[in-house]
């Protein structure tokens, strides 16, 4: 029986664990000899961050909880790696760690793994923005250098990893398995209270999200990035889901405007219907880009660098940079109907994380 320690730690974890626990019960039922053990470090502990999407993309209840919860980047680390050292030297090992994507407990769990000798497979592998100034970027470095199995999600991240010396033997391009959940919850969407309280209608509304520390922590920026929007955004309503960490330098700031709609973080059912019907998205998000790319919705992207250039080269997205300047151009650019309708890149099908409990089964059994 093969066993597998599933990682999941923050909000975009659960978009991506979800597909892979359907796919090793699918295994499992067709007699394949694969179980796992789900493992909630505690990363992000606000229900709304996190509680609800184990109830509304069905993840079962986590078999453990590492109880990690905040603080500093390295206070963060340190709890989740002495939790999970504790559990594998407790328990019994499994034959894989499997982590997915860029947060902190992806590299925490990453390093205890290797460290007590359990083979490591990384989910997301490779991507890179190249952008040492962002926690993720060392996440992904750190995790990528001591990682067995390498499952990655375009051929532009399976050369970065050629580049590092990765051979192909230990590269596996699989697809997404974020848009295996968009495409199985699609149908499931929710109109949010917000819809009916401020009357949304289709394709006249634009979806902000902001919560990068380039963005977010120079008040008088925030303060202009916003005003910009506002101004050329051309008298839609803007409704802005608030990351805790952005709702205090806002709040600080006193901004309002009668069309931005500041609200608290919605469910994954509830933003991504938000989403699809909007005319636009802006965002600084890395995974919302890759959603706005297979559901045809033109996005912009408030960052210098991405770690996901296949939504630009073959996707929606557009990136600006972090000067409050490029909204306008971008704006008009939308507004006049120029925007890109994109396409959808190779092997982002729903069918992800099939592909990679196919290969764990080949390569453990």
């Amino acid at each position: 029986m093969i066993s597998v320690d599933l990682i999941a730690g923050a909000r975009p974890n659960f978009m991506k664990i979800s597909p892979i626990i359907d796919a090793i019960n699918a295994a499992s039922g067709e007699g394949k000899s694969i179980t796992f053990r789900l493992i909630h470090t505690g990363q992000h502990y606000d229900k709304n961050m996190s509680g609800s999407f184990f109830e509304q993309l069905g993840i079962p209840e986590p078999d453990v909880n590492l109880g990690a919860g905040g603080g500093s980047q390295a206070e963060q680390t340190a709890a989740i790696m002495i939790g999970y050292e504790k559990l594998l030297m407790e328990s019994d090992k499994p034959d894989i760690c499997l982590v997915v994507g860029d947060v902190t407990s992806t590299m925490a769990c990453a390093i205890t793994a290797q460290k007590l000798h359990v083979k490591v497979a990384h989910v997301e592998a490779g991507i890179r923005s190249g952008d040492w100034s962002m926690p993720e970027e060392i996440n992904r470095m750190v995790t990528d250098s001591i990682t067995n199995y390498f499952f990655t999600t375009s051929e532009v991240a399976n050369e970065s990893l050629r580049k590092a010396g990765i051979g192909n033997e230990r590269i596996f391009y699989v697809g997404n398995t974020m848009i295996d959940t968009l495409v199985k919850h699609r149908p499931r969407f929710q109109k949010p209270e917000v819809w009916d309280e401020i009357g949304l209608e289709k394709g006249k509304y634009i979806v902000m999200t902001l919560h990068r520390p380039a963005n977010v922590d120079q008040e008088e920026k925030l303060k202009e990035l916003i005003q910009e929007i506002i101004d050329h955004s051309g008298g839609l309503p803007l409704v802005f889901p608030v990351h805790p960490r952005t709702k205090k330098m806002l709040q600080n700031l006193g901004i309002s405007h009668d069309r931005l709609h500041m609200i608290d973080p919605l469910g994954y059912l509830e933003f991504n219907y938000l989403v699809e019907s909007a005319k636009a998205v802006v965002t600084d998000s890395g995974g919302i880009t890759e959603e706005t790319t297979v559901m045809g919705v033109p996005c912009m992207t408030l960052r210098d660098n991405t770690e996901r250039p296949e939504t630009i080269t073959e996707g929606t997205n557009e990136l600006l940079g972090t000067d409050p300047k490029a909204i306008k151009p971008a704006m008009e650019k939308l507004f006049s109907g120029n925007w890109k309708k994109g396409q959808i890149p190779h092997l982002w099908d729903g069918k992800t994380a099939k592909r990679i409990v196919e290969i764990l089964v080949d390569k453990l059994g």
